[in-house]
């Protein structure tokens, strides 16, 4: 998996495609009923699709960097 990318859980997706409309990339489509990106190169990761999905099934996890120095 492509660092960077929303982590849809599969046992928590309905496929309501919420998220499917929801994604102003077109990254997310549904797969045999289920959230898939599919298109990982055009997540641009805005997070629009983690508080859509009504179950919790997708997280957008965010990795904190500390600056050097200071």
């Amino acid at each position: 998996m492509r660092k960077g990318l929303p982590e849809i859980d599969s046992e928590k997706c309905t496929g309501c495609g919420r998220c499917v409309e929801e994604c102003p990339t077109g990254a997310v489509e549904l797969v045999e009923g289920l959230a898939v990106i599919v298109r990982p190169d055009d997540c641009n990761y805005c997070t629009d699709c983690e508080p859509i999905c009504p179950h919790g099934a997708i997280r957008c996890p965010f990795e904190i960097i500390l600056a050097p120095g200071g």
